[in-house]
């Protein structure tokens, strides 16, 4: 017999460092043709990040994306960053970037000042172009701009570095810390149908719900609450590390046994994102990668128990277990 059931699970998770001092750094350089060289220490493993510290670079220079560049391939002359890890890179190294851009633009107000002939304050860095505020015959192209400044001899080049807060300790007793810097939050429902008579237990529907603080890529965060479903699934239902007992050799170690989510593994994905501004990350953005993952796997279960009447205590849910909490084992 065939039954369904449905689970809800909610969560919450920081950016970073649960006690802080995981710093980033960026550098930004305007080059003669008036494109600009973003350098990040920020790994891209898949989440997009190279595309969001594009876009927050390009928004605060007032260029097209397509005028920013980026390089994190050298770890040993390139900026600092802690890691890809912990949902930190839109957070830290977004800001890390923002205060480069900062650093650049007042670079290039205080050499247009020079090179215009006016006040620094009046210099405008806005719509791909540095002008003069009240004085549409002084303004200047960004190609114009790295012209004259590179074959001028100077270097403008901006820097900037982010950390939230010096490494915290925390007190062993209670766990009590300093506040974190950023939370996500998020809440996912999902419908399952358990065959009685195999154990075999099927995910018919999931539907996420994450407030990120700001959306930078939808297409990005999206991404992530759909493979944050598949990894969720795959936890809950079929990946399990075995190990031989007498050996301690891992018995599961290739993908042939290995059992991960497929898209075949859940029936529909249905994402909702939540913008509320209130994080201190870039425009109040914050992460999303693990809030999305680690909220699916504590659903299945009572979810399962929903449609069957009995807990299945261990993970991953396989029919072996759902027969054994049946009593058919």
């Amino acid at each position: 017999m065939k039954k369904r059931g449905t689970g809800i699970s909610c969560n919450t998770h920081p950016a970073g460092l649960k006690g802080g001092g995981d710093p980033s750094q960026a550098q930004i350089r305007l080059k003669p043709d008036g494109t600009l060289d973003l350098l990040v220490g920020a790994v891209d493993i898949g989440q997009g990040s190279k595309t969001i510290l594009r876009q927050i670079a390009a928004d605060e220079m007032g260029v097209p994306i397509e005028a920013i560049t980026i390089n994190n391939f050298d770890t040993d002359t390139g900026p600092m960053c802690t890691g890809t890890f912990a949902s930190r890179v839109t957070f830290m190294d977004g800001n890390a970037v923002i205060r480069a851009t900062d650093d650049l633009k007042r670079k290039i107000r205080s050499w247009a000042a020079k090179a215009l002939e006016a006040g620094a304050d009046d210099i405008l860095v806005a719509d791909n172009m540095v002008s003069v505020r009240g004085r549409a015959d002084l303004s200047r192209t960004m190609a114009q701009v790295g012209a004259m400044a590179n074959w001028g001899g100077e270097y403008l080049v901006g820097t900037g570095a982010y950390i939230p807060g010096p490494g915290q300790s925390f007190d062993p007793e209670t766990g009590e810390m300093t506040a974190l810097s950023s939370l996500a939050f998020g809440a996912c429902v999902a419908e399952v149908e358990v065959d009685t008579e195999t154990g075999e237990v099927l995910v018919t529907k999931v539907a996420n719900v994450n407030d990120v603080g700001k959306v930078i890529s939808w297409e990005g965060c999206e991404g992530q609450q759909y493979g944050g479903a598949y990894m969720g699934v795959g936890r809950g239902r079929s990946e399990e590390v075995i190990h031989d007992p007498v050996t301690g050799v891992m018995l599961d170690g290739s993908l042939l046994d290995y059992k991960i989510a497929t898209i075949l593994d859940i029936g529909t994905v249905d994402t909702l994102l939540v913008e509320t501004g209130m994080g201190y990350g870039p425009y109040g953005a914050v992460g999303i990668g693990e809030d999305v993952a680690t909220v699916v796997p504590a659903l299945i279960g009572p979810a399962v128990y929903n449609a069957i009447g009995v807990w299945v205590d261990d993970f991953p849910i396989t029919p072996e277990r759902v027969l054994k909490a049946l009593g058919k084992a």
